[in-house]
């Protein structure tokens, strides 16, 4: 609550909370509506979370205050506050897509990517842990070369987490269904349906999906490769584990920031190479491929990511299995990415 009072600032300082007052503020005498006055301090012990509400009460009064110096009468100021325009965005390359929709979905598919190259990708590197740890490994590269070991780690666990988008896609499926028999038995509900599904028409999600789990299953392999090579050369220390995957970690969360990007703008160069850069691109092309293809995304900029993708996780498997070879067996040592380079480059 604000009260007005005509104290000495100086006085005030020193009395304002003997008075009952959480702070005050100081209004420079002579304000001209003409003029708008410049910052107004709070003085307060709790400035931070006095500022917000301060600043929107004394706004109402500065507004009335000028409503009444200009002559705007109470009906002349609620058709100035209630008149408002409205914006909504269409897009000329697609303009069947929905802006609005196209940005939830694409969020929500670059973010379960993220969250499952997160959560598998470190089920991976734990697992290739546990089995150097409990010498497991050691009695297994007796029948198999420790490549296979390692892409039949990945391949598991993969499945694994392709069972669990199965399952989500089997739930949505369900809740489509349902909702469907929940029209037929109250058609009052038929107006929102309609909308829904207009509005999921907006979206290929035939295509969609298909991108989804291309993007999932390539980002996987890709990134769960390299995580299996820092827990083969890791020993039980949970911290070593950690520190040598932080870096992994760290491009993952900075494909998430690229994916904000992507969503505001999906035709800026950043969304473009950053969609196509196999190191983001399993989490910022689903941004993109949301608004539409070819219309936002041309097949040539698909064609490339997908391509690029699939190099780089063939490439990464096979570089990550040579130091897969080396880590798995050795012990006591702590190693470092310069050290597990070497491995992969040693013949």
């Amino acid at each position: 609550m604000l009260t007005l009072v005509k104290d000495d600032p100086k006085k005030l300082s020193e009395s304002f909370e003997t008075k009952g007052y959480d702070g005050y503020v100081v209004i420079p005498a002579h304000i001209m509506v003409d003029k708008t006055p410049g910052n107004i301090s709070v003085k307060s012990n709790r400035t931070l979370g006095a500022i917000p509400e301060v600043q929107s009460k004394l706004n109402n009064i500065w507004n009335d205050i000028k409503y009444e110096e200009l002559g705007i009468d109470m009906q002349k100021r609620e058709t100035l506050t209630g008149s408002h325009l409205n914006v909504s965005a269409e897009n000329l390359k697609d303009k069947n897509s929905d802006g609005t929709f196209a940005m939830i979905i694409g969020y929500a598919a670059g973010f379960l990517v993220y969250f499952i190259l997160l959560i598998y990708g470190s089920q991976v590197m734990m697992g290739v842990m546990e089995e150097k740890t409990n010498r497991i490994a050691e009695v297994m590269v007796s029948s198999v070369k420790p490549f296979q070991l390692m892409l039949g780690k990945i391949v598991g666990i993969a499945l694994v987490a392709l069972t669990q988008f199965l399952l989500w896609i089997a739930f949505v499926f369900i809740i489509f269904n349902v909702s469907k028999a929940a029209v037929e038995a109250n058609p009052s509900m038929g107006e929102m349906v309609a909308n829904a599904q207009k509005v999921f028409g907006s979206v290929n999600m035939g295509l969609l999906l298909t991108l989804f789990a291309f993007y999932f299953l390539s980002g996987f392999f890709f990134y769960s490769s390299i995580y299996a090579a820092v827990g083969s050369a890791v020993n039980e220390d949970v911290r070593e584990a950690q520190s040598l995957s932080f870096p992994i970690t760290l491009i993952i969360i900075f494909a998430i920031f690229m994916l904000t990007i992507a969503m505001k703008d999906p035709t800026s160069p950043v969304a473009v190479w950053t969609s196509i850069i196999p190191f983001t691109s399993p989490i910022v092309m689903m941004a993109r491929v949301a608004y539409g293809v070819p219309g936002t995304v041309p097949y040539w900029q698909l064609g490339l990511s997908m391509a690029l993708l699939v190099a780089s996780f063939l490439f990464m498997v096979w570089f990550a299995g040579k130091i897969y070879r080396t880590g798995i067996l050795m012990y006591g040592k702590k190693p470092t990415w310069k050290e597990m380079i070497k491995w992969a480059l040693r013949k």
